[in-house]
């Protein structure tokens, strides 16, 4: 997540945020947080409309946090608020984790049966298959009267 976006939800400014981040900045390793480079933070800025006011521009890039980061985050701001955000947070993460393990179960069963039935549905489309092919050859057999007026 973004830093203007936990803000947001922490209800601080983005400069606190990053204070508060700052000054503890041996509980925040990279794989917990990460600077976007120039390139990335212009991207961004594009990407959601972000409109500065003539001769503004970025002054620093913002801070992304993984799921660790956030949870790190509680230990860092000690609000009531910072606390509710970071539990709804944490059940949002649990929740997208669960969802993401039972889309590759399903998909496992899915492949499974493909395996298992495999056979049986190749049988049946080279059935329809022969049925077309016969159908087609009927009706060309098939003559056919011509519609109009005969001029002789």
């Amino acid at each position: 997540m973004i830093d203007k976006d936990l803000a947001i939800l922490y209800r601080v400014e983005t400069k606190v945020l990053n204070q508060a981040v700052k000054r503890n900045s041996d509980r925040f390793p990279e794989d917990f947080m990460f600077q976007l480079t120039s390139q990335e933070s212009e991207d961004l800025s594009r990407s959601q409309f972000v409109t500065l006011k003539k001769g503004q521009n970025i002054k620093y890039s913002p801070y992304v946090f993984t799921e660790q980061g956030v949870a790190m985050l509680s230990s860092v701001l000690k609000s009531k608020r910072a606390i509710q955000v970071n539990i709804q947070i944490m059940r949002t993460f649990t929740k997208i984790r669960e969802m993401i393990i039972s889309n590759k179960e399903l998909r496992l069963k899915i492949e499974a049966m493909e395996k298992k039935y495999d056979n049986k549905f190749h049988e049946v489309f080279s059935v329809i298959k022969r049925l077309l092919i016969a159908q087609v050859k009927d009706s060309s057999k098939i003559t056919t009267k011509k519609i109009g007026f005969k001029i002789k």
